[in-house]
């Protein structure tokens, strides 16, 4: 239905619209318009009814017909009955015609609409495609961007300034917190820099015969060393005991033959699907935390570590008790 112009009549420009789009479908169905093909159906058919009676009075030899003033009611009744069933036969012509242009319209329409659903299918497919690889662009792009941000950071923890090597433990930190895949690589590589060789402390007063300036580098060299190993540690340790928004529970952990002079692991949750070893490690000075901590089974390893001179401190700490851990240590864990 068109819309309706005030005062009742309809709106010409949607009255035109359903035009134009009618010629369009009987264009595509092969149709000529209604009031044409109606026309050519009459003349068709009053056509091949003169043609028809011609025949049948030349078959006749066109008999002379007598006039009469007036026509017999039986006769009457015969025209009337010829005239009824000539207009019978042209309204089912027309009929026939309207139910073969109705079912032109539906077949082209049909046509149309498989085709539709067609392009719609191709089109979700290649929508989908188009998806898959934004996605993979993405992905590709994010692992780049993982990939630099490893580089940048494993730059910086092999950088001779203190101050540059703290900045490398935040982002090696950052990066792993960030990249799921990646987060065992990270935190392998913080424990690596655990591991590497240890210097001791030169002491606060220079050897008999030491240069003091040579005394005071080397002291500060051990001192910036020191707050670098114990950041680490620290910032593992935060890792481990909730107090981030990205928890490192469940991932090795591997502190091999490394030298510990303090560190904190306060609270520290070891879970029962992750490796952690202290095996070989050496504590040689300061006090390393694992207070409250908690060892809830899996692989925490102690096995042929030295306590030497710093304390490990166990207060609290509840679970399964670490294996290889000396006896006189953590009597409470079980």
């Amino acid at each position: 239905m068109g819309e309706v112009a005030p005062g009742g009549a309809e709106d010409p420009d949607q009255s035109g619209e359903e035009g134009r789009l009618q010629r369009e479908r009987e264009r595509a169905a092969g149709l000529w318009p209604i009031g044409k093909a109606l026309t050519t159906a009459s003349v068709t058919a009053v056509a091949g009814l003169v043609v028809v009676m011609t025949s049948v009075l030349a078959v006749l030899g066109f008999p002379h017909l007598q006039h009469a003033k007036a026509l017999p009611l039986s006769q009457l009744l015969d025209v009337l009955k010829l005239v009824l069933g000539t207009v019978a036969s042209v309204g089912a012509l027309f009929a026939l015609v309207m139910a073969y242009r109705r079912q032109r319209l539906a077949e082209v329409a049909d046509d149309r609409d498989q085709q539709r659903a067609l392009l719609d299918a191709q089109r979700a497919v290649l929508e989908q495609e188009r998806a898959l690889l934004e996605q993979r662009q993405a992905q590709e792009d994010r692992t780049r961007v993982f990939n630099e941000r490893f580089g940048a950071a494993s730059a910086q923890l092999g950088h001779d300034e203190p101050a540059v090597r703290l900045a490398g433990a935040y982002a090696m930190a950052g990066l792993a917190d960030d990249w799921e895949r990646g987060r065992q690589t990270c935190i392998d590589v913080l424990c690596a820099v655990l591991r590497l060789p240890y210097t001791p402390d030169p002491g606060e007063d220079p050897a008999e015969g030491q240069d003091p300036a040579e005394h005071a580098a080397a002291r500060a060299a051990y001192l910036a060393a020191r707050e670098v190993r114990h950041t680490i540690i620290r910032i593992i340790g935060n890792h481990l005991n909730g107090h981030t928004d990205v928890s490192w529970r469940g991932h090795d952990l591997d502190f091999t033959a490394a030298v510990f002079d303090g560190g904190d692991f306060y609270e520290a949750v070891f879970t029962n699907d992750a490796t952690v070893s202290f095996r070989g490690a050496r504590f040689v000075e300061g006090t390393v935390d694992f207070r409250a901590a908690g060892f809830v089974g899996g692989m925490v390893d102690f096995r042929a570590a030295g306590f030497v001179g710093g304390t490990v401190d166990f207060e609290g700490a509840i679970g399964q008790r670490p294996v290889g851990l000396p006896d006189g240590m953590a009597p409470h864990l079980s």
